[in-house]
């Protein structure tokens, strides 16, 4: 009996030894004495102890980062570069052995290839045209890396530049170039306004010319006018009287400066004052 005891123990202990769990977010990869032997799913799995070996891989996005480095580039110029690259394992069987056996590393062959990548990129560009085109070179360090993985059984998800730094003197001089275009524009757009506002007052006083203009040609014509029915009234009334008109307009004058002035009695001018008043002249009694 105690034989026996000892002798389950020993197959529930090598049992449990064997037992693989392998979560959702990993495949598994079973050598049987430093061979491959089968591919293993998520949930339980059982090798026998000592002789198999399992290894995991994480089939979720992961990240690296290429680290900082120096870059000369086009225009002789050395920025500090770095970039951070986002990749997975591809879920079947063929991708998490190519991880495994097709490539020391990943990760770390990732990082190398990510800094060399960028290196062929930046060295054929100028600093600013790197530093504008940002987008170009994410796309174009993408897509080298996914040709160049292609067989190691990764899908090279996307690349984000990070910073390129140029050198401090080169920055300082980059930011007063800025901060002059800053000034420029700002005084061309103040420059503008100020044309717009003479602009505005030059048209200002043309319509007020304009106006003052108009209403002496209002005024002329009023005045031209009033002498036309003067005209026509002395025509009307004073024919052959261009000296009693004469008389009437001073006393018109005069009444408007409230002077006092004496007309002779019997004279031609009251009966004319009188009948433009409306005024029948009083005839001298006889005695």
């Amino acid at each position: 009996m105690y034989l026996y005891f000892i002798a389950v123990s020993l197959v529930i202990l090598f049992f449990l030894f064997g037992i693989r769990i392998v979560r959702p977010t990993n495949r598994g990869l079973v050598e049987r004495l430093g061979k491959y032997r089968h591919f293993a799913m998520p949930g339980f799995n059982w090798i026998i102890p000592i002789v198999d070996k399992m290894y995991r891989v994480n089939i979720t996005e992961g990240m690296v980062d290429a680290e900082p480095q120096e870059i000369i580039t086009n225009d002789n110029l050395n920025a500090r570069v770095d970039a951070q690259v986002y990749f997975k394992v591809k879920d079947d069987e063929e991708s998490v052995k190519s991880c495994i056996y097709r490539v020391f590393n990943y990760q770390y062959q990732i990082v190398n290839l990510a800094r060399t990548t960028l290196r062929n990129i930046i060295g054929t560009m100028t600093l600013k045209s790197a530093n504008s085109e940002r987008g170009k070179i994410n796309i174009e360090l993408q897509e080298t890396m996914r040709n160049e993985t292609a067989h190691w059984g990764i899908d090279i998800v996307r690349t984000e530049l990070k910073e390129i730094d140029p050198p401090k003197d080169v920055q300082e001089t980059m930011n007063k170039v800025v901060k002059a275009e800053n000034e420029k524009i700002a005084a061309i757009d103040f420059a503008t306004a100020t044309e717009t506002m003479a602009d505005g007052a030059r048209r200002a006083e043309i319509k007020k010319a304009e106006g003052v203009k108009q209403a002496n040609i209002l005024r002329a014509e009023g005045e031209a006018q009033a002498i036309k029915l003067v005209n026509d009234a002395a025509d009307k009334y004073f024919i052959g009287n261009a000296q009693l008109l004469r008389k009437l307009e001073m006393v018109e004058k005069s009444i408007s400066d409230n002077a006092k002035i004496v007309i002779p009695a019997g004279t031609e001018l009251i009966n004319v004052i009188g009948e433009m008043a409306g005024i029948v002249p009083l005839t001298r009694k006889s005695q």
